[in-house]
C-alpha cells in the first residue's frame, strides 16, 4: 500500500481495500482478516468501523459512485462553462472512457450491482447510485441543450454502463461509446424538432 492510502483515514483505507478485493474475487472473495490486511489496519478496525458486511458492501458501492459523481459533476460544470457543443462532449466521454483504467476497482461496482440483484437489502443503495447517475446524466445532457434531458437520463445511463461492462469485459476501446452518445444526443434532438413540426 503507498504512503499516501496508508495516511488516509481507516474507514477509506477499509473501503478502498473492498473495492479493490470486489474488483479482484467478487463479494465471495471478502472477509475481515483479507480486508485488514488489504487496508493496513487491524482487524477490529473493520468490525468497529462497518458492524456488518452489508454496511460494508452498502458504504463502499455509495462511497465509488460519489466519487464517479463528483468527477463527472465536474466535466458537466465544464460542459456548461466552455460552452462545448454535443459533439465535443461525447468526445470528452470517449476519452474519459479510455483514460478510466481497466482494472479491479471499476469491476467493483459492476459487482457489488450484481450483488444486489440477489441481496434485497443492497437494492436500496443500488437504487440510491443510479439516481445520482440519472442526476448527472440530467444535468449534463441540459447543458448541452439536448431537449427532454430528464427523460432521456436513465438512457443515457444505461447506455454508458453497458458499453463500458463491454469495454471492461472484451478490453475494446471507448469508441463505440463516442458513436453511442452523439447517436443519442442527435436522435432526441431529431425527436424534439419533429414534435415541434407536428405541434
Amino acid at each position: 500500500m503507498s504512503n499516501a492510502a496508508l495516511s488516509a483515514p481507516t474507514r477509506q483505507r477499509i473501503i478502498t481495500a473492498v473495492l479493490q478485493i470486489i474488483g479482484e474475487g467478487g463479494v465471495a472473495a471478502l472477509t475481515n482478516r483479507r480486508i485488514a490486511k488489504e487496508a493496513g489496519v487491524s482487524l477490529g478496525s473493520v468490525t468497529y468501523h462497518f458492524e456488518t458486511q452489508h454496511d460494508l458492501l452498502r458504504e463502499s458501492l455509495l462511497h465509488f459512485v460519489r466519487e464517479e459523481a463528483r468527477h463527472f459533476t465536474e466535466l458537466a460544470d465544464q460542459c456548461q462553462t466552455e460552452g462545448i457543443d454535443v459533439e465535443d462532449a461525447a468526445s470528452l466521454a470517449g476519452q474519459v472512457a479510455c483514460g478510466t483504467a481497466l482494472d479491479s476497482a471499476h469491476l467493483a461496482p459492476f459487482e457489488l450491482y450484481i450483488h444486489a440483484g440477489r441481496d434485497e437489502r443492497m437494492r436500496e443503495a443500488a437504487s440510491e447510485a443510479f439516481r445520482a447517475y440519472d442526476r448527472l446524466a440530467t444535468q449534463i445532457l441540459t447543458a448541452l441543450g439536448v431537449p427532454d434531458a430528464e427523460r432521456l437520463a436513465a438512457t443515457t445511463v444505461a447506455l454508458v454502463m453497458g458499453l463500458q461492462l463491454r469495454r471492461l469485459a472484451t478490453g475494446s476501446p471507448a469508441d463505440d461509446l463516442v458513436d453511442a452518445l452523439l447517436l443519442l444526443a442527435r436522435g432526441a434532438a431529431g425527436q424534439s424538432t419533429e414534435q415541434g413540426l407536428l405541434a
